[in-house]
């Protein structure tokens, strides 16, 4: 952390960093998309090389036929953090984000919050930064292309992640919707990506090196059928990330050597609902670590059961955390009380009375 809590006085812990949607889109542009990604793949990739010493739970949810709300907490002994997140994934029916979420970093000695921030752009910036992160370690080598099926609110993020850690060229787009695939060529044009629109999945997964799928709706749903996958790719399945919500076919899992954030999540949350509970899989932090093997053969099809972990959230919020101080894009917001006798938070309550009877007289 750049900023130790114990080195600040009490009147300046009352205020929290606090990062609004224009501050993170400030950051975001001071940084570059593609940087900013890269950042946050290194401090993931971090935290995951220290991950014994976090503790670790599957996600807090309550749960609707719309959708899910969740939290996410994790700490690593010393700083604690959480985020609040959901998952609606009708809401663009109603002009309304999937996904929004905020998050909060705090020092676990004293319980003060040292960041406040929103989390809707940045749980995008993390999530493709998470998904790069693991093909770096798992993708065929040399790829150059990539299937995207589903080009919604999270597709142009996966894009950009897996050209500046993959280097990746070319995209190959895919949606129901090809409103949504229009959209995504937009945004990326400029960016040194070739996008081509699809009419159909079977097109898009033609010469892939690597298959995205990040779709939205919450069903269990055959993406991918085991017909269209050939030895040789790597899938990073994003979309299946809560229970009753997979993309793949079950066969597809069968032929893949399978990589997940944390298990016993997982298991619940992502294609593996399709699998018993003894499948084996690998964790990702013995693969970055060096203690399993990622990719081993070309005709290996390697599987990211991807359905996002607390500790790529903490890792977000500290890289968040460690950038302030050089972009100076937030605000100080006032979210603590701070009484001149820690004792005496009434006492204070009735002086700030005593000062507004005050001036209205």
């Amino acid at each position: 952390m750049s900023t130790k809590i114990t080195n600040l006085a009490p009147s300046e812990l009352a205020y929290v960093p606090f990062v609004s949607v224009d501050d993170m889109m400030k950051n975001v542009a001071t940084v570059g998309v593609e940087e900013f990604i890269k950042g946050l793949a290194e401090y993931i990739e971090a935290d995951f090389l220290r991950w014994e010493s976090f503790d670790k739970k599957p996600r807090i949810p309550a749960h609707a036929p719309e959708g899910v709300i969740e939290l996410m907490p994790t700490s690593d002994g010393k700083t604690f953090g959480f985020k609040y997140v959901n998952g609606h994934p009708g809401n663009t029916r109603d002009g309304l984000q999937t996904v929004t979420g905020f998050g909060v970093l705090s020092d676990l000695a004293t319980g003060y919050p040292l960041l406040f921030t929103e989390m809707t752009i940045l749980t995008a910036l993390r999530t493709a930064a998470t998904s790069a992160l693991a093909a770096k370690y798992l993708a065929p080598k040399g790829s150059t292309t990539m299937a995207v099926i589903g080009n919604g609110a999270q597709s142009d993020f996966q894009c950009l992640g897996f050209k500046a850690l993959v280097g990746i060229t070319e995209i190959r787009a895919y949606d129901i919707d090809p409103e949504a695939s229009l959209r995504l060529a937009r945004n990326l044009a400029g960016s040194g990506l070739n996008v081509t629109i699809c009419k159909t999945p079977e097109d898009a997964i033609e010469g892939a090196d690597i298959i995205t799928t990040v779709t939205a709706d919450k069903k269990n749903a055959t993406i991918l059928t085991d017909n269209m996958v050939g030895p040789g790719v790597h899938i990073n399945a994003v979309g299946g990330d809560c229970p009753g919500k997979t993309e793949l076919h079950k066969d597809i899992l069968l032929r893949s050597d399978i990589f997940v954030e944390f298990p016993e999540q997982t298991r619940i949350e992502g294609e593996l609902q399709q699998l018993p509970e003894d499948h084996q899989v690998t964790e990702l932090w013995q693969v970055y670590s060096g203690k399993a093997p990622g990719r081993t053969s070309e005709r290996q099809i390697t599987l990211f059961d991807s359905v996002g972990f607390a500790i790529e959230d903490f890792a977000a919020l500290r890289f968040v955390h460690d950038l302030l101080p050089k972009t100076g894009h937030f605000i100080k917001l006032d979210l603590l009380a701070d009484p001149d006798d820690p004792r005496d938070l009434y006492g204070m309550v009735l002086r700030s009375q005593s000062k507004g009877n005050g001036a209205a007289a």
